[in-house]
């Protein structure tokens, strides 16, 4: 072996994941680090956190820097992946796992779907995950050489839900637009190939979210066939391992403790409070 190939410094690979300052997606970033890559740590209104997530990123060797957008904005969310390459370098990987999760169900009275909400939720769970993706696609496309032939093909990694297997009506509109991005990822798996790689990640219950309790989480996170569902270093986990695993795209992975094999006519937090 030639010695100079041999001592070859690693090429560090970037990843831009969104929300990033706090919950599922500091810990996706932080472990993306510890496993070597650079991190752009996007976030909305959270500066102090995604602060902290930077120090904590460059605390174990990575470069990191923290990115604010509204993925509300079609702009905003164009300026976010041209600025976070002008500043970092082309991309390997994204992780779309900011998300707006608030309550609605087609029945409730008497009002109907709130339209701007519905909007909300379509453009900041379905609309931004896409256009970043399309924007990683023409990176990728923009290179002379063929990334499948070095083995090292991108990836844009969506967070989708496990009840899209399973579905209740329970948080209407949020379960369509992640049911939407997963429609939207096997197709761009299809057109973007061989650039770029299109990968789903579904967990289950995770951390408490809106007025569910300690207590109540607790008890709907044991509600599975392994008697748990997906922690967040599950997902980040799972992210990673998506990331440098070039075979997988246009699929789903579901990380929820086997939470999508049993059926429920509510979502689970409400079967503990």
């Amino acid at each position: 072996m030639n010695s100079s190939s041999a001592s070859a410094p690693k090429i560090k690979k970037c990843v831009l994941v969104t929300g990033a300052a706090k919950r599922v997606g500091q810990a996706i970033a932080i472990h993306f680090a510890e496993q070597g890559w650079d991190v752009a740590v996007h976030y909305g209104q959270s500066k102090t956190e995604a602060d902290e997530t930077v120090a904590a990123i460059q605390k174990l060797g990575s470069r990191a820097m923290a990115f604010q957008a509204d993925l509300a904005s079609e702009s905003e969310i164009t300026t976010l992946f041209h600025t976070v390459t002008a500043n970092m370098g082309a991309l390997d990987c994204i992780v779309n796992s900011a998300s707006q999760f608030e309550y609605d169900r087609a029945s409730a009275e008497p009002q109907l779907i709130n339209t701007a909400f519905f909007q909300k939720m379509m453009q900041v769970n379905v609309l931004a995950p896409v256009l970043l993706a399309q924007l990683l696609y023409r990176q990728q496309k923009s290179k002379a050489a063929d990334p499948s032939s070095t083995g090292d093909i991108p990836a844009v990694i969506q967070l989708l839900d496990q009840k899209l297997i399973n579905l209740n009506p329970d948080y209407f509109s949020y379960t369509l637009s992640k049911g939407a991005l997963e429609c939207a990822s096997q197709m761009m798996a299809i057109d973007f190939a061989p650039y770029l790689r299109v990968v789903g990640l579904a967990p289950g219950i995770s951390l408490p979210s809106g007025p569910q309790s300690e207590d109540g989480f607790k008890a709907a996170h044991t509600m599975t066939p392994l008697k748990r569902s997906s922690t967040p270093i599950d997902i980040a986990k799972t992210a990673v391992f998506i990331a440098e695993s070039n075979a997988i795209t246009g699929t789903t992975i579901y990380v929820d403790g086997g939470q999508h094999l049993m059926p429920s006519s509510r979502d689970v937090m409400f079967k503990t409070e």
